[in-house]
């Protein structure tokens, strides 16, 4: 492991940190303290020192934003333009945020203790890009014309769904806020987003860009706040059409709950995962240890579609046992800043311990601690990458998702076993299978219920790839032109054919 103790930053010496801007609530194209004069603080993972304190959005000021929303909706310019003068905003938009890429990769980095460099390279050119994915279908978004079996003229429409409620998790703070706020804007809706309180940095930041972009006021508003409050009135707020939340599964529940008992807005959620990744005889061992390591191990396994339970057939198990360990122990855990770190600190304290008492349970329960398992240096919420092995389907460590560099290693014989195993779980999100045997291939990846199947690769994502639950990982879609229609509302409209005898 990379030694944490001498200064912790030692490497950073040539990246600049960024002096905090925004740290205030986004309405109606101004920054303004909320109404309670509250503020929150969000932490450095790193040092477990405070980076800023953050207005604190609530109840009241999620009504105020709605206001806003509402009118920019109704009254705006937003839903009226052409789809290509949306898409010319949304581009300029993509092109302010690249001008910007080093400052806001700085911005996740040290508020969610996310690799700069990954980050620099993917994350925010990542956000750019969905943006203009979704322009790209800003004015490609119409209705068809129907043929009725009676004598009618009949065509849809596609109209924004309207006010749209946008909750976001803390672990890809920028990849989704452009997942949820793209398709959003293309349709023509007008929008709040609650980012996590753990990341609030960067989506202020984004919205601000907006702004210069020339996002008209009240299109896109950004309100920090807990989720117990500013989540809550997102989702029973009679004035919202649609609420997008990604997020753990048991909050899932309650944003569902509340926007049923309130005005029956539909909901996407997507939520937990506890993927499997299913490695067969014939696989390239090597290759299949690289895989199962930066399925666990990347973001710090903080990843709703991390490889957390990874089954390994009986023909090549102890040589894969092996090679995985002696890649782990070489992982190099250490500031997100220093190009060298393959992984950074846990986003929070609450997550470091949550993630350190799942270890301690798992030994209880009786699985072998393989390598792992205790905290690097003395400083910051690091976490060595965590193997156990010799592990049953019934513990909390293979059923839970711990969400952090935890691993469940288990032997399978059969590829009916194996896809017995793979599906044993309430959660439905994604799963792997390395293999180069193509009818081993088809038949695991229809056989899986997950709602993407990687094979001979992991994480390959991408703004045409849709991606989104199965089973209690939720529901809708992310990406693709599928997320587009989720903001979308479909309309039929039915004339008569002039002289038809019988209408």
């Amino acid at each position: 492991m990379a030694d944490l103790t001498n200064g912790h930053h030692h490497h950073a010496s040539s990246i600049k940190i960024p002096s905090i801007k925004f740290t205030k609530l986004f309405i109606n194209g101004q920054f303004v303290d909320s109404i309670s004069g509250k503020e929150f603080e969000t932490i450095d993972p790193r040092t477990e020192e405070v980076i800023a304190k953050i207005s604190e959005g609530r109840k009241e000021d999620i009504d105020v934003a709605v206001k806003a929303s509402r009118i920019a909706f109704d009254n705006g310019p937003w839903p009226r333009m052409p789809g290509s003068e949306r898409a010319k905003i949304m581009m300029k938009w993509a092109d302010i945020i690249e001008e910007n890429i080093e400052e806001l990769a700085a911005l996740d980095t040290i508020d969610a203790g996310k690799l700069y460099n990954w980050c620099k390279a993917v994350d925010i050119p990542g956000v750019a890009n969905t943006i203009r994915y979704y322009a790209g279908a800003a004015d490609k978004i119409h209705g068809e014309v129907l043929k009725p079996s009676r004598e009618l003229h009949a065509y849809t429409l596609m109209e924004p769904i309207g006010v749209v409620g946008h909750i976001i998790p803390w672990n890809f703070p920028s990849t989704m806020f452009a997942a949820k706020v793209a398709p959003a804007l293309a349709a023509g809706c007008t929008m709040i987003l609650k980012p996590a309180e753990q990341t609030p940095l960067s989506a202020l930041f984004y919205a601000h860009l907006a702004k210069q972009a020339g996002i008209p006021d009240g299109v896109l508003n950004v309100v920090p706040g807990f989720g117990h409050n500013a989540g809550a009135a997102i989702s029973s707020h009679m004035d919202i059409d649609k609420v997008s939340f990604t997020g753990s599964t048991d909050v899932g529940r309650e944003v569902m709950t509340a926007a049923a008992k309130s005005n029956l807005k539909p909901v996407s959620l997507e939520l937990g995962g506890k993927s499997p990744l299913v490695i067969f005889d014939d696989a390239d061992v090597d290759k299949a240890v690289e895989l199962a390591l930066l399925g666990i191990l990347f973001n710090k396994g903080e990843i709703c579609v991390a490889s957390s339970r990874v089954f390994v057939q009986e023909g090549i198990y102890d040589e894969f046992e092996k090679k995985l360990v002696e890649k782990a122990k070489t992982w190099l855990v250490g500031d997100p800043f220093d190009p060298k770190s393959q992984q950074g600190p846990q986003v929070d304290k609450k997550q470091f311990e949550k993630i350190l008492s799942y270890i301690e349970h798992g030994k209880r329960e009786g699985a072998t601690l393989l390598t792992g398992g205790k905290r690097v240096g003395n400083k910051g919420y690091y976490i060595e990458p965590t193997i156990f092995s010799n592990v049953k389907e019934d513990m909390l460590i293979v059923q839970d998702e711990i969400f952090g560099p935890v691993m469940s290693l288990k032997k399978f014989k059969t590829i009916e076993e194996g896809i017995k195993s793979a599906n044993n779980t309430k959660y439905g999100l994604a799963a792997g299978i390395v293999t180069k045997n193509l009818d081993i291939a088809n038949t695991v990846s229809r056989s899986i219920r997950a709602g993407i199947v990687w094979i001979n690769c992991y994480f390959a994502f991408g703004n045409d790839i849709p991606y989104g639950g199965y089973k209690m990982s939720g529901f809708g879609r992310d990406f693709g032109l599928e997320a587009l229609h989720k903001y979308l509302q479909v309309k039929s409209v039915v004339t008569p054919i002039y002289n038809s005898p019988w209408l």
